[in-house]
């Protein structure tokens, strides 16, 4: 119908997602305690929420494009909290690693973090999450200025593709890249879409 009001604007959208953002976690919890993560859940426990943190990168970075190529400009309201899920999902894993792997020995933590370049790329990623969740707040736009925070937000894509490295080098030492090559190529396409529209800005702006 024409003029109608687009069904992703409804008051429930947010509390859906966020709810559907949650589930991994409460089915994480849930199976903990029914002692159901096999014979290493701890190792379980840090390979999920790992998992679910790239999964949620993806889907932030997917938002542009697919409202774009669907004409869903209410799409972008959802980015905000699927990033700051992926922030809470790389939280959680950092901790399961620090507390299972290493038992929150914060000098052995540093050591290893040193010495492991697949633990060192991880938590370069988490670092460079932290100030996009501390700013994905409309304060922190009126207070930096809608160009610097886009600037400041274009670290996600450093975050993803230090993720993607992180997990390789992970799987490198099974000799599993299956899954870490399904990532890659969602994620060249991800990418490779935001440069090729930036070159086509760049080519029509010099055009005129």
């Amino acid at each position: 119908m024409a003029g109608a009001r687009s069904p992703w604007l409804h008051p429930l959208a947010k509390p859906l997602l966020f709810v559907a953002c949650l589930v991994p976690f409460g089915l994480l919890v849930a199976r903990t305690l029914a002692e159901q993560l096999g014979a290493n859940p701890a190792e379980s426990i840090i390979r999920n929420t790992g998992d679910w943190t790239l999964r949620l990168l993806c889907l932030t970075l997917a938002v542009t494009p697919l409202r774009t190529w669907f004409a869903q400009p209410a799409w972008a309201r959802f980015r905000r909290m699927l990033g700051l899920f992926a922030f809470f999902y790389a939280s959680l894993h950092f901790l399961a690693y620090s507390a299972f792997d290493m038992g929150f020995v914060w000098p052995d933590i540093a050591t290893d973090i040193a010495k492991r370049p697949f633990i060192l790329v991880g938590f370069c990623a988490l670092v460079l999450m932290l100030p996009l969740a501390a700013t994905s707040f409309n304060r922190a736009i009126r207070a930096l200025g809608a160009a610097r925070w886009r600037a400041l937000h274009r670290l996600v894509y450093g975050v993803a593709l230090l993720g993607i490295l992180h997990f390789f080098w992970m799987r490198a030492s099974k000799h599993r890249f299956g899954e870490v090559a399904l990532y890659a190529a969602l994620l060249a396409v991800l990418l490779g879409w935001r440069a090729w529209k930036a070159m086509g800005t760049r080519w029509t702006a010099g055009s005129r």
